[in-house]
């Protein structure tokens, strides 16, 4: 398989962490089916239930996943088609303290020129909302802002 591929697709978040596991026919037998693409795989997967009505634990098993895995999938599938079989970021998808309450105080006392550093406003937010932000946390807020 070319190496760019396989680079294409972990940039893309479509590289199956665990191709090995992947033991359908199709997938060992021919160049075309990849154990690599994620997508493919996931896709694969439904089909082979759906079409050829496989049942879904062994579905799972041949493409490396759980049932549950397989029933997660089939979910994000019919509620988002083909870029639902895409992977989601886990883990918190934002910074969950740093509401637009709390950016505005940030901005003013910015404007305000009342807090020079990271840490001023820090202290600031901890004061006025009883909120504990890492410095850094206040600055990648800032930057992102600033990048719009």
């Amino acid at each position: 398989m070319p190496g760019s591929k396989v680079q294409v697709l972990k940039a893309q978040g479509a590289l199956n962490a665990h191709p090995e596991l992947v033991t359908d026919e199709l997938f060992v037998t021919t160049d075309f089916f990849d154990p690599n693409d994620l997508v493919q795989v996931r896709y694969e997967m439904l089909r082979k239930v759906r079409v050829e009505g496989l049942l879904p634990s062994e579905a799972a098993r041949l493409f490396g996943f759980s049932r549950t895995s397989f029933y997660n999938i089939l979910a994000a599938f019919k509620a988002g088609s083909l870029p639902g079989l895409m992977p989601r970021r886990r883990g918190p998808k934002g910074a969950h303290k740093l509401t637009g309450d709390v950016m505005e105080f940030v901005r003013q006392k910015l404007a305000d020129e009342e807090c020079a550093s990271a840490v001023e406003l820090a202290g600031a937010v901890r004061e006025r909302f009883q909120i504990c932000l890492h410095p850094r946390s206040i600055q990648r807020a800032i930057a992102r802002k600033r990048g719009r």
